[in-house]
């Protein structure tokens, strides 16, 4: 038999605590059975799960905890754990644990309290707490920059409908985006990030920008919008959109282009991305010029998109071969997938519209970015305010990971 001794240690951080704690434990024959530690601002917190041969006299063992922690002037708190208590503890492993993510401009007080709240009402525990933003100086601490906090639970919600519904309305009512998924193997094995490229990885729809060279800007707009909202059908929507530009002259390619910009944070991602070792694809209903032309400022492995039909310099209002499409996209997420050796719920996809949805729904992590009211609310996980390198945060990494700070 033997007793099972909790011990926190807490007081001003320095080195060697560690150390003298379990040294004292080691000196009793004592086995740890659970360690954790956390410096908040220079605060030092250790709390040591520790079983004790039933023939050792506890109080020698707390009096001599306490004596070696004098001179580094660290107090400690000491509770004996029931059999019956740690036996319980010990069933909490084989539980479900999620991940939940907290991203905002500024993360305030009244976040955490009502993000915490749901949690605890829906019966899960929070086991861990991690910031993954870099620290702010004070003065700017309220300004809007990015900000991340990242919570561990364990449990499953009883009503996960429910749930994902409460998360979303807390989202809505601060400006905040709040990811929950399985805290499983493949969070840490994705290897192959796709994403849609208009409103996605560029901040700009082009076809709208070609329409506008092409004097049909308003036209093309309006219809392109009601694709985006789910209210068209994307094929149709598209090739009416295309047909408007017959005739303009393939020579403004290369201008749209050069003018387009990067949706923020783009290039960080992508370039974190490629330093980690995954593989990076653009599977676009636009058009492969442009998606070649963003390939060479960002080193994406990967272009699909569809091929503009040019005769005698001008565009013809066609595009070669087959259109793609919210289902076409989806097909090619799977043929890369295959191609990459990789299972899909090692894929991330990342898109803004509707007919981004069929690939975000099959991706192992879909990621609605900033996108449309219906899409947000069908994809898995959505990031609406902050830049796309806040899916870093998604995966786990902070700032100081990614070279951020």
């Amino acid at each position: 038999m033997k007793n099972i001794l909790l011990i926190n240690v807490y007081g001003g951080d320095k080195p060697g605590i560690t150390s003298a704690v379990t040294g004292v434990l080691a000196s009793y024959s004592a086995t740890v059975l659970d360690i954790g530690q956390a410096v908040i601002h220079e605060q030092l917190n250790l709390g040591i799960l520790t079983a004790v041969p039933a023939e050792i006299q506890i109080d020698a063992l707390i009096s001599e905890v306490q004596t070696c922690l004098q001179p580094l002037q660290m107090k400690a708190k000491f509770e004996s754990i029931a059999d019956q208590q740690y036996q319980s503890w010990v069933e909490q492993q084989g539980k479900p644990r999620h991940i939940v993510t907290l991203l905002a401009r500024k993360i305030e007080a009244h976040h955490l309290a009502a993000l915490t709240a749901v949690a605890a009402s829906h019966q899960l525990n929070i086991d861990k707490i991690v910031r993954l933003s870099g620290r702010i100086n004070l003065d700017e601490s309220d300004q809007l920059g990015r900000a991340c906090v990242e919570f561990s639970v364990r449990g499953e919600a009883k009503k996960p409908q429910l749930f994902k519904k409460s998360l979303l309305e807390l989202a809505h009512k601060f400006d905040i985006d709040i990811a929950f998924q399985e805290d499983n193997l493949y969070r840490r094995n994705r290897r192959l990030v796709v994403f849609d490229m208009d409103s996605t990885l560029i901040d700009a729809e082009v076809i709208d920008e070609l329409a506008v060279e092409a004097g049909v800007g308003d036209q093309v707009a309006a219809i392109t919008e009601a694709a985006m909202q789910g209210e068209l059908d994307f094929k149709q929507s598209f090739e009416r959109r295309l047909s408007l530009l017959k005739g303009l002259d393939a020579s403004v390619l290369q201008s749209v282009a050069e003018r387009l910009r990067l949706s923020e944070g783009a290039e960080h991602l992508i370039a974190t991305l490629k330093k980690l070792g995954y593989k990076t694809a653009i599977i676009s209903g636009g058009f492969s010029f442009f998606g070649d032309y963003l390939q060479n400022i960002l080193g994406v492995d990967y272009v699909y998109a569809n091929q503009l039909d040019i005769e005698d310099g001008r565009v013809t209002g066609r595009v070669k071969g087959e259109v793609i499409d919210g289902q076409r996209k989806a097909q090619l997420l799977r043929e890369l997938t295959a191609r990459e050796g990789l299972m899909l719920q090692q894929v991330i996809a990342v898109g803004d519209g509707a007919n981004d949805l069929p690939m975000l729904d099959i991706a192992g992590l879909g990621i609605a970015f900033r996108a449309k009211p219906l899409v947000k609310a069908s994809a898995k996980q959505a990031i609406s305010n902050l830049g796309l390198d806040g899916i870093l945060y998604l995966l786990g990494y902070s700032d100081k990971d990614t070279g951020a700070l």
